[in-house]
């Protein structure tokens, strides 16, 4: 179903089989284990010989759809489920690399992915190097022949730089190196990494895969097949990151509506990015959908559209900048984001607060910046509510 557009095979891609009792949505099957009419088919299946489930942890049916689902929206081979976004980014990583090798990554990065990255690989022999990977122009001279990874978001977090993707995945083709995108910010409705020459794409899918926040959960999808299975059955299945089935019976159901929703997230967010790009106590606003912001070029021409992340930093102290996230109303203080309802989170007193302030310094932001999650709720409503926040600043 890869000929169809985005909305079309965010609700019908994978999962072809006839449902069972002609069902509309695909069943929940909450069960560990299956059966088998014989020996010979449960060795038929052992031997991966036809598409019969064993095992949950192994496969399971509402997961089969759904990684489907996630392969044909990100133009990937096959697609595996975890238990979280973060067992998805340990597990690819420990698939790509092993003792003597390195990792690649960009200085700014998800709070416990930077951990992962940082401080757990090194103590299994694997090196790690951070790079400013927003600058391509002395990058391949700083790879070694140990460099098996490179990693990054785009958009980063909190700081929605934009990371050029095609011309890393150039860059780091002509050394056999694999590339992995964390694309959880733009979801393949705005990105698709993989067509940009991505090894692997990487998703918290408890964000705006599911949309509702009510689960947990990662997803990883490649380009190639045979990785798929060596991480699903080599990797996911041994270290047990499987997803529950009604997890992914939810994540199913939040796909129906992710191409309307990121719609009318960014739509929120444009304009609530021009509400603080131009009040006088903002001293700068992050939005790729702004023309003056670095990365609005490049965003421009790999995104389809610019998501609903907006971070900014207030015109005065890094008290006055938690005092405007205590004082929101209908924003929620929460470390999430994603959700229907916007969330605001002060991210280097919340997920980055390991970060050392020369860390913070060399991402060049803000000990103060403040993160917004643009929800569903009417813009003049959000917009009234940073009104009323700032307004309060002393």
């Amino acid at each position: 179903m890869k000929d169809k557009h985005f909305e079309t095979m965010a609700i019908h891609a994978g999962g072809e089989e006839k449902k069972p009792d002609n069902a509309l949505n695909d069943p929940i099957f909450m069960t560990s284990a299956f059966t088998f009419d014989s020996l010979e088919k449960a060795d038929a299946a052992f031997a991966f010989e036809t598409r019969d489930y064993v095992y949950t942890r192994g496969n399971n049916p509402t997961l089969r759809v759904l990684e489907e689902r996630m392969a044909a929206l990100e133009g990937g081979q096959g697609a595996v489920a975890f238990a979280s976004g973060m067992a998805a980014i340990s597990s690819v990583l420990l698939s790509l690399l092993k003792p003597g090798d390195e990792i690649v990554a960009h200085p700014m990065l998800y709070g416990s992915t930077q951990n992962f990255v940082k401080n757990i690989l090194p103590r299994y022999g694997i090196s790690s190097r951070l790079l400013n990977l927003a600058d391509v122009s002395s990058l391949a001279s700083a790879l070694s022949d140990r460099t098996k990874v490179i990693y990054f978001e785009t958009p980063v977090n909190p700081s929605l730089e934009i990371i050029d993707i095609r011309a890393i995945c150039q860059i780091a083709g002509t050394r056999g190196i694999k590339v992995v995108v964390d694309n959880t910010f733009a979801t393949p409705y705005f990105q698709r990494p993989l067509s940009l020459g991505a090894d692997v794409v990487v998703h918290s899918a408890t964000k705006y895969i599911s949309g509702h926040g009510d689960v947990i959960a990662g997803i990883a999808v490649a380009r190639d097949g045979d990785y798929v299975q060596e991480l699903k059955f080599g990797y996911m299945c041994e270290f047990g990151g499987v997803m529950s089935p009604f997890t992914a019976w939810l994540l199913l159901r939040g796909l129906k509506t992710l191409a309307l929703r990121m719609r009318e997230h960014e739509q929120n967010a444009l304009a609530v990015a021009r509400y603080l790009n131009d009040h006088p106590r903002v001293k700068k606003v992050y939005y790729p959908g702004l023309p003056e912001f670095p990365g609005h070029g490049l965003a421009a021409a790999q995104m389809r559209g610019f998501g609903a992340m907006v971070s900014f930093e207030v015109d005065g102290s890094l008290a006055q900048s938690k005092q405007l996230v205590n004082s929101l109303k209908l924003f929620k203080l929460a470390v999430s984001l994603g959700d229907c309802e916007s969330l605001v989170q002060h991210p280097f007193a919340m997920t980055h607060r390991d970060y050392t302030p020369a860390e913070v310094q060399e991402a060049g932001l803000s000990p103060g910046l403040v993160r917004l999650s643009i929800g569903l709720e009417h813009k003049e409503d959000l917009v009234a509510d940073l009104e009323l926040a700032l307004a309060e600043l002393n």
